[in-house]
């Protein structure tokens, strides 16, 4: 991860959506289960995530597998708080309270003694970065967290939280959770490239499907049941329902099937070949669907140079870098 020396497993699992939502304890059992033998290591959540559903359910699983602790890392966010439209002031944000006292909460649902990862889960505007900073800082003195990040942070904010880190002789973010897909390229690829290569930032990438579009699945419309059925999620329909996208996305599963893979694992393994990419995180409410993204693995041996420029030819999307 970046130049800590933290080992994350190339992809990993994410519990945004599916968890509490979609799938009870037991699927959450079998999926974690499925992607733990098959080698992932890091196990992603938020207080946020149904309003902290999701974590108390990956907490019970945590608790029933009794895995060695040092076999896997698990991480957290702060920023939105849990408790939604009830939050009161200081519930949310990036206070030195809240991130402390959401901190000691995400411990108590995940039923574990520390974070290996702890991101602020937005930027702060009315919060200076100062106070981020120290806050982190302290935790990971304190042993409550291993590594802080940051997540859909701007590239001034990251290298400003730097800045501040240098300038105290505190430890600064390692790691930045951006969205990163074959149709969300700009940060990863032009905002972010000077981050990576004087501070050294890892990056675990979240929605390495666009939110299922990138599977194929929304070509002929939205089946009942998947993410973007959800009410609460019609941003993400609005976002990515195009019909030049879904064209493009079925040209894609064109040359997918030419190479013997689908286009999800196609979609997956084109992020992780980005060698800035640490890991990406794999949301499944299903076997079926989690065992066909594990098989990206499979894929990216297939992703020769001229492959790559097929799916850029296809995709149109990589960002316009400034010429000097």
């Amino acid at each position: 991860m970046g130049k800590t020396g933290l080992q994350l497993s190339v992809l990993s699992f994410g519990s945004w959506v599916s968890f509490h939502k979609q799938i009870e304890d037991s699927i959450a059992d079998e999926l974690m289960g499925i992607a733990y033998d098959n080698g992932v290591n890091f196990f992603d959540n938020a207080e946020g995530y149904a309003f902290g559903e999701s974590e108390k359910m990956m907490g019970r699983v945590l608790k029933k597998k009794n895995w060695d602790r040092t076999s896997y890392t698990i991480s957290s966010k702060v920023f939105w708080g849990w408790r939604g439209k009830e939050n009161k002031p200081n519930q949310s944000g990036l206070s030195r309270k809240h991130i402390i006292e959401a901190c000691h909460e995400a411990l108590q649902r995940l039923q574990l003694d520390y974070l290996d990862l702890y991101f602020c889960h937005r930027p702060d505007k009315k919060v200076p970065i100062e106070e981020v900073v120290w806050t982190m800082h302290n935790l990971i003195l304190q042993g409550k967290i291993l590594y802080w990040g940051t997540s859909e942070w701007s590239g001034v904010e990251i290298m400003e939280a730097h800045r501040v880190a240098q300038e105290y002789k505190l430890i600064g973010p390692s790691v930045e959770q951006p969205q990163y897909n074959l149709l969300e390229r700009n940060k990863i690829e032009n905002e972010f490239m000077m981050i990576f290569k004087t501070v050294g930032m890892g990056a675990t990438v979240w929605s390495p499907l666009a939110s299922g579009l990138l599977s194929g699945k929304y070509n002929n419309g939205i089946p009942a049941g998947s993410r973007l059925a959800i009410e609460e999620l019609n941003w993400l329909q609005k976002k990515w329902i195009h019909e030049d996208i879904l064209e493009k996305i079925k040209r894609l599963g064109d040359l997918a099937k030419e190479l013997g893979v689908t286009v999800a694992q196609l979609s997956i393994a084109w992020c992780i070949k980005n060698p800035d990419v640490t890991t990406a995180i794999l949301g499944a409410s299903r076997k079926e669907q989690l065992f066909e993204n594990l098989k990206a693995l499979e894929a990216f041996q297939k992703l020769t140079p001229g492959i790559m420029q097929q799916i850029e030819t296809i995709a149109g999307t990589k960002p316009t870098l400034p010429e000097y």
